[in-house]
């Protein structure tokens, strides 16, 4: 298991002590209200859920102590094309760098990739911005989706 730790200054000046953990031995029920939380759809379906991130080509996990405040996986063929399908943060722990540790995490695993995608809405577009990411020429995101908004 790899393990990174981080200590992170919030907007209110106290202090998170983050860790970071590639170790896919989770509990269900952290990941479901991780998920209800951010009203995602995919918490309606949490056995498929669970299997869906377990067989990720990566998943990134952000702690607090015990309490799973972030996470972020990836779906590649392990060379050249990489899609980051869900990058979840706590709603009380958003905009303290929680995601951003997650994602600055993904790009060093997967730095010097061709191809690194993901489809962004909402607010996510500003947060992905931020980080490097920039609309693909002249594409148009599409889909079959059988959720809600997430």
């Amino acid at each position: 298991m790899r393990q990174w730790s981080f200590v992170k200054n919030s907007r209110a000046r106290a202090k998170i002590s983050l860790q970071l953990s590639v170790n896919r031995d989770l509990n269900a029920n952290d990941i479901l209200q991780l998920y209800q939380a951010n009203k995602w759809s995919a918490a309606d379906k949490p056995e498929l859920l669970i299997k869906a991130l377990l067989n990720s080509h990566s998943l990134v996990t952000a702690w607090d102590g015990t309490t799973l405040v972030g996470l972020g996986n990836a779906i590649s063929d392990g060379y050249l094309v990489v899609y980051y399908p869900h990058l979840l943060v706590l709603p009380s722990y958003q905009g303290k760098g929680v995601g951003r540790l997650i994602m600055d995490k993904m790009q060093e695993i997967y730095k010097g990739f061709h191809m690194q995608m993901l489809t962004a809405d909402g607010n996510a577009i500003d947060f992905y911005k931020k980080n490097g990411f920039e609309r693909a020429g002249q594409t148009e995101p599409m889909w079959i989706y059988s959720g809600g908004d997430h």
